[in-house]
């Protein structure tokens, strides 16, 4: 065997369930989660901003907790539970907080909203976020060059509320 020749690239298989449907890919170590949902799996929704973790955009669900998807390389998700935008609906039935980003008219541009709103049934999941200094403060992650901060946090403060009152009626605890 030539000394010089390149080793083959080793490629890891990755299964995972993503949207409540199970996946399974073979990929390079390499490539972030954010790669793999918009390259590989064509889900578009999560957006590629900064790609240095400092704006986002891509920020989806992994087994229930915020990340941003360009810092988080997919091989890290093996076994894990991801949810995109495009997850949060129930077949017609938009998340409370996608009801409450439209009421509120809480997007401009929209680049920013798919990470938006995933940060935002994130922080509901954790079951923070009880004032609006606590929604600013754990939402900072999450930039809108459009500077629909006001209407975004409104969104928040109700879809904080309508998920907290669904998890109540549905009888689990936020």
């Amino acid at each position: 065997m030539n000394a010089n020749a390149p080793r083959p690239i080793e490629r890891h298989t990755l299964s995972f369930t993503l949207n409540g449907d199970s996946k399974q890919l073979n990929i390079p170590p390499w490539l972030t989660l954010l790669d793999v949902l918009r390259d590989e799996l064509n889900l578009t929704g999560t957006k590629k901003g900064c790609d240095h973790g400092q704006c986002g955009a891509c920020t989806v669900l992994r087994d229930g907790k915020r990340v941003n998807a360009c810092l988080t390389l997919a091989v890290m998700c093996d076994g894990a539970e991801i949810t995109t935008v495009e997850g949060l609906a129930t077949g017609d039935e938009l998340h409370p907080m996608q009801r409450a980003f439209i009421k509120h008219d809480a997007f401009q541009c929209g680049y920013c909203t798919p990470g938006q709103l995933c940060s935002a049934v994130g922080l509901a999941r954790e079951g923070r976020g009880t004032d609006r200094d606590q929604i600013k403060e754990l939402m900072s992650g999450n930039l809108c060059r459009c500077g629909a901060y006001s209407n975004i946090i409104a969104a928040v403060e109700e879809g904080l509320m309508a998920s907290r009152d669904e998890q109540v009626e549905g009888g689990t605890q936020p």
